[in-house]
């Protein structure tokens, strides 16, 4: 997380202005558009990148976890993808979305730690917190059958299907994202949902938005774990030249 500048206890001061010129500087990061935090992100400014990989972490995650069955696994292939992205962004062109470039980096992450792992470990099936209501019993499980479902789709189809049905993104975008054609990816999409039972399909429309969701825990440690490797190779290049 960013830390506020703190201001000194006159607002008239000039240094009193500055700091809040930093502060309102910091807090509308999140406002500002890809492009534009792509080039601040060029120029080395590490709140840019942040904002970034908080503005696409969830996205990203659930791509490498339509393809991964491990959610460690996925959340490495997440980490390996920003920091391909940190290196090689003078290659990024503004003409495509940023945001289908970062998802084509981890879709390829995702496909190569699934060749070079022999074994993953099963998922940890979710249990209901003891003590939880039966309403907050039944959502768990919902939620984990419907995950269970989708785990058992053929990967052409789970990701397409995460995609289009649980980040909502139109037909043109998957298509990018994942380099196909717009009528391959309809196809898929129709295939993954005849393939899934009527209440699962019916269900997972009705409540998609929390399919692979990734914990504000894991989100965070993308964030410092990147950025730390970040400014570990910067120091490590500046101690060399």
């Amino acid at each position: 997380m960013l830390e506020q500048t703190r201001l000194p206890h006159s607002p008239d001061a000039p240094g009193a202005l500055q700091s809040k010129r930093v502060v309102e500087s910091v807090a509308n990061f999140g406002d500002l558009p890809d492009l534009l935090l792509v080039e601040r992100t060029r120029g080395r400014d590490p709140r840019a990148f942040e904002t970034l990989m908080r503005r696409y972490s969830r996205r990203l995650y659930r791509i490498a976890r339509s393809i991964l069955s491990n959610v460690d696994t996925a959340e490495e292939a997440v980490r390996s993808a920003y920091i391909r992205a940190f290196a090689n962004l003078d290659r990024y062109e503004p003409a495509g979305k940023f945001g289908a470039w970062l998802a084509r980096l981890v879709f390829n992450e995702a496909q190569t730690l699934r060749r070079h792992i022999a074994a993953v470990p099963p998922l940890t099936v979710v249990q209901p917190t003891p003590g939880a209501s039966a309403d907050g019993a039944e959502a768990v499980l919902s939620r984990q059958q419907l995950e269970d479902a989708i785990d058992g789709l053929p990967e052409v189809f789970r990701t397409v299907l995460v995609l289009r049905v649980v980040e909502d993104l139109s037909g043109v975008e998957v298509a990018v994202c994942l380099g196909l054609n717009e009528t391959t990816v309809r196809t898929r999409l129709y295939r993954a949902q005849q393939r899934l039972k009527v209440e699962v399909a019916r269900r997972l429309r009705a409540e998609p938005f929390n399919i692979f969701e990734l914990t504000p825990e894991r989100a965070e440690r993308i964030v410092s774990q990147v950025l730390a490797k970040i400014h570990s190779a910067g120091s490590a290049a500046s101690e060399s030249r």
